[in-house]
């Protein structure tokens, strides 16, 4: 498919009725696509998800279009979407630990390479320490500087650890032995029965 193609597609799996924030519709995705505006139909599109869930395939056409017009960002941030689709997402609060008081003295990534160790109050069957991983996304920053806070995204590894992960919750980042983060739970979301 070319880039149109996986646009329309991705459109096509987009209800009729749906609106983006801004009040932008399906139309103006069709409008876009006429006019030879593809970026600009693509972020329409992405504005979509914003609002309701949308099937992985959805993310994963939009991620596609993105790597065939050379939008690095825009195609990182579609493949998240849908890995959140296969495996469920944590919103939260994060506050990183002061580099004097951590052993991370760099920011950390903000685009998802990053899969640190999280204490989600599970207990290990020794009586330790007993973590989960999930790979993390800084919302709005490109990085996020020890001593900083900011709103993150999870995507559990197991999906099935983090069932019992509610708003509310406190749950610790760890990148070792030692705290390197708290975190308050803002939103949880199920994987995607369909995808």
């Amino acid at each position: 498919m070319d880039v149109v193609e996986l646009l329309e597609s991705a459109g096509l799996l987009v209800p009729e009725e749906a609106a983006t924030a801004n009040d932008l519709s399906l139309r103006d995705v069709w409008d876009c696509l006429a006019h030879d505006d593809w970026q600009v139909a693509l972020d329409v599109l992405e504005e979509f998800g914003d609002g309701r869930p949308l099937s992985s395939a959805f993310w994963d056409r939009l991620a596609e279009a993105a790597e065939r017009l050379g939008l690095e960002r825009s195609a990182a941030w579609c493949h998240w979407r849908s890995a959140e689709m296969r495996s469920g997402m944590v919103r939260a609060d994060l506050t990183l630990r002061p580099a004097a008081e951590a052993r991370r003295s760099t920011p950390i990534p903000g685009h998802g390479v990053l899969r640190p160790m999280w204490d989600i109050g599970i207990p290990a069957p020794t009586g330790g320490l007993s973590v989960s991983i999930a790979a993390l996304w800084v919302e709005d920053l490109p990085w996020l500087e020890p001593g900083g806070r900011a709103t993150v995204r999870l995507v559990p590894l197991t999906p099935s650890h983090w069932t019992h992960v509610v708003p509310g919750r406190r749950i610790t980042l760890h990148e070792d032995r030692t705290v390197a983060g708290t975190a308050l739970v803002l939103e949880t979301r199920p994987p995607s029965p369909s995808h």
